[in-house]
């Protein structure tokens, strides 16, 4: 098995004198990947396409994973869908360089660990739910309402009269 760190290493130095308008697709299906000590992703697939330009090498990256994390309602383990779609220059010259500052590296190795990193954690969700009608946790209880119902009764209580019900729990 290759290394972890080199799987999304790629040697592009054949493009580097093509002509303008050659391209390389480079294919993707990792069964585990460490992006590092806290981030590991399963089932990483996906294609990168380089195209020669004038300014330098155009990448295309589509890239989907999964990744075990926590529904924020009811606390249970689920594989989250993450999905990638970018593109960016590695430029030839500063001159040529982007915002992104990236520049062919002069061994032409390309590695796109750090922007795959990057675009899959824009891709997590800040709220992760198992499942959009996910009922929660009982407030009561604790209960997973996903998994059976609890039957406490609950007190209805128009939230502007919350501060006068705790007047009258004070006496």
């Amino acid at each position: 098995m290759p290394n972890s760190t080199d799987q999304l290493r790629l040697n592009v130095g054949f493009l580097i004198n093509q002509s303008v308008g050659s391209s390389r697709e480079f294919l993707f299906d990792i069964p585990v990947f460490h992006l590092d000590s806290e981030f590991h992703l399963t089932n990483l697939g996906g294609m990168a396409k380089f195209t020669r330009i004038a300014q330098g090498l155009l990448a295309q990256v589509k890239m989907q994973a999964t990744l075990q994390t926590e529904c924020v309602r009811c606390l249970t383990d689920f594989q989250q869908e993450l999905k990638i779609d970018f593109t960016e220059l590695y430029a030839f010259s500063p001159n040529s360089i982007t915002d992104s500052e990236l520049l062919v590296p002069e061994n032409a190795q390309i590695n796109l660990r750090p922007l795959v990193r990057e675009y899959m954690l824009l891709d997590v969700p800040i709220n992760p739910l198992c499942s959009q009608d996910c009922k929660g946790l009982c407030s009561i209880c604790g209960q997973n309402l996903n998994e059976s119902t609890c039957h406490h009764e609950v007190e209805a209580v128009d939230p502007r009269l919350s501060v006068l019900k705790s007047l009258l729990e004070k006496k």
